[in-house]
């Protein structure tokens, strides 16, 4: 079984990285990050749109990003991936990366549409490449959930350079 499943995970590696057309991930215009595109082959379902593409700020919506953002952060141990980029859902420990995805998949769970919820590369102020889950909202600008801070900011407010951003559909990158 694990012989299996590494195998998969090495075929799959091979096809994101030799071939674009094999991979269920478009472009327009950035490109799609390869630790996105193999979790994307691995486990299609954390890779679907679908939804709103925004939402209107309320209460609930506020309590229910602070509450998920401020879990995800606490139940990670912060770990660097190492020489390979590898994206997770619901780790015990992981970088940048695995917080988007674990918060992107509860909030989710707790009932967001998916296509509200963008994963952005980006550069900290520092210069830094980092990873970040931004909730598009019609009235109070993006909030930003990051495994940096438990403060929800919009993303003006974070400092971060966007270098490429989900679409609504996770799998077509700006």
């Amino acid at each position: 079984m694990l012989a299996s499943k590494l195998l998969r995970t090495c075929v799959c590696s091979l096809l994101a990285c030799l071939s674009f057309s094999f991979a269920p991930v478009a472009h327009a215009g950035a490109p799609v990050p390869t630790g996105f595109r193999i979790l994307c082959l691995n486990q299609p379902q954390e890779c679907r749109g679908g939804g709103a593409a925004s939402l209107a700020l309320a209460p609930r919506l506020m309590s229910t990003v602070e509450r998920v953002n401020a879990k995800v952060n606490a139940d990670i141990r912060p770990v660097a991936d190492g020489k390979a980029d590898i994206w997770s859902v619901n780790v015990k420990a992981g970088d940048c990366e695995d917080y988007v995805m674990t918060k992107r998949d509860a909030l989710i769970h707790a009932g967001l549409p998916p296509s509200a919820l963008r994963i952005a590369s980006v550069k900290t102020r520092e210069g830094e490449q980092h990873a970040i889950l931004v909730v598009k909202t019609t009235d109070h600008g993006d909030l930003v959930l990051d495994n940096l801070t438990g403060t929800i900011r919009t993303l003006p407010q974070t400092g971060y350079r966007v270098l490429a951003i989900s679409g609504p559909d996770p799998k077509v990158w700006n």
